[in-house]
């Protein structure tokens, strides 16, 4: 499929293409749209083209559906010359090629779309008639037809310009797809009921200074930092992970700042600022045009990498001037890492304990929620969380997670973690460390269900109706 391709079968496809628009256009008595691809050099098709392809029919059908134009038929090919549409609509031509002129021209990705429009009797309307200006070059912005006629510019000069198109839409694109399930898995976290000791939709747990609001509050103000972040892990992928690391340390401080002034300065998510945050930027350290999900194994070794020195210096005593934390104690005195040690091994627990209980009870029937249910209690079961050893010492920690490994089912009892939700908010324990997990597990597991953005388009022709 992305394969260089000679000038014969270029022509060859052009001719093909040529014949069917004929054939609809004499059948349908309707204005038609060709929708191709400028794609200079050998190779028009591949997993990042069908990408910008498919946004670009989606952009498309938006339109048409928006002016209620109909479609009275679709042709979709996928071939090695590349990804060609052909969509007979129930319109006026020149509405038509109006709105297909504006699609080429809404941003840089619409410089690489080929829209045609045909009339009702076949013949081709030109945009600069419906006063458009001229579509300009890809390289230097002048009028394209005349840097192509006079070749101004080298086929490498025009691949990286395309090439560097594609990258800046679908970097920007995918790192707001990778915020919005982060913010997601937020919600999902704190929406799970009931959570023994935690907040949730049906009370605040062991918790006085804070409520479902807050949560939502702290979330929403979190969601340009989880953009930052994946952004972030792209544009430093080339370097260490180690720096990565430090460059989104400065920004999760401000965004642990926006978290506060949303929440009048309580503390919802400082932990999954840390965590989430991480992981973030990991998945876009390993993005990919053409493979922007990677798999949930490769980004928790990538956010250990990156921690890992970081981590080490985190736990060790505190030099004159810095404050004292629960977590260095805690290490100094038991050797518990909490969730620094747990980000810096690659987040075992979320890959051994938390996602497999989550998946597992997904596959028993369970739904989003009650899956989440699953997955906290076997956490709380197995995990040692720092947050209940502050609020209860070794013994409430201990005797939690022995009520945890209780109730720990592939399909919680709702009653039985209710009663627990009860016990716990009257012994003030809260497992905050684990909710943090929690929504890791979330997240990672809506990753996993985003639909492959590369693979090949089915081919169809079918007659239907926006």
């Amino acid at each position: 499929m992305d394969r260089e391709i000679s000038l014969t079968e270029m022509l060859d496809a052009r001719e093909r293409r040529a014949l069917r628009q004929r054939q609809l256009t004499q059948a349908h008595r309707l204005p038609l749209v060709s929708f191709t691809m400028n794609i200079a050099g050998p190779v028009k098709n591949g997993p990042v083209l069908r990408r910008a392809f498919r946004e670009g029919l989606r952009r498309l059908e938006d339109a048409l559906r928006a002016r209620r134009m109909g479609l009275s038929h679709l042709e979709l090919l996928d071939r090695p010359t590349g990804c060609e549409a052909l969509l007979v609509v129930e319109g006026d031509a020149v509405s038509l090629k109006r709105l297909c002129a504006a699609l080429e021209d809404r941003d840089a990705l619409g410089r690489l779309f080929d829209i045609d429009v045909l009339g009702p009797d076949g013949e081709k309307l030109d945009r600069e008639s419906l006063g458009f200006a001229p579509r300009p070059c890809l390289v230097c912005g002048r009028e394209g037809k005349a840097c192509a006629s006079r070749r101004l510019h080298s086929l490498e000069a025009l691949q990286e310009k395309t090439g560097a198109i594609l990258r800046a839409f679908f970097a920007r694109k995918d790192a707001e797809t990778l915020a919005a399930q982060a913010l997601r898995a937020l919600l999902y976290e704190v929406c799970a009921s009931p959570k023994p000791g935690l907040v949730d939709r049906l009370n605040n747990g062991s918790h006085r200074d804070m409520d479902l609001f807050s949560f939502l509050d702290s979330a929403a103000s979190l969601l340009p930092y989880l953009r930052t972040a994946a952004s972030l892990g792209m544009e430093t992928a080339a370097l260490s992970p180690e720096e990565s690391f430090l460059r989104l340390r400065e920004e999760g401080l401000a965004a642990e700042r926006a978290m506060l002034a949303a929440t009048g300065g309580v503390n919802t998510h400082k932990g999954a600022v840390f965590t989430l945050g991480t992981v973030c930027c990991a998945a876009g350290r390993l993005w990919k045009p053409e493979r922007p999900w990677a798999e949930t194994e490769a980004i928790l070794r990538e956010a250990g990498r990156m921690s890992a020195r970081e981590a080490g210096l985190d736990l060790t005593a505190p030099q004159a001037g810095e404050a004292e934390t629960a977590g260095r104690r805690f290490f100094r005195e038991a050797g518990i890492r909490g969730v620094r040690g747990e980000l810096a091994g690659g987040l075992p627990s979320v890959r051994e304990i938390g996602l497999p209980a989550l998946r597992a009870a997904l596959e028993a029937g369970a739904s989003l929620e009650q899956a989440g249910l699953a997955a906290l209690a076997r956490l709380m079961a197995q995990v040692t969380d720092t947050n209940l050893l502050s609020r209860g010492g070794p013994e409430g920690q201990r005797w939690a997670a022995a009520q945890a490994e209780r109730l720990s089912r592939p399909v919680p009892c709702l009653e039985e973690l209710a009663a627990l939700d009860r016990e716990m908010t009257a012994r003030g324990l809260s497992p905050g460390g684990c909710a943090d997990l929690l929504a890791l597990c979330y997240f990672l597991h809506f990753l996993s269900q985003l639909p492959p953005p590369g693979g090949a388009l089915d081919e169809i022709s079918v007659s239907s109706s926006i």
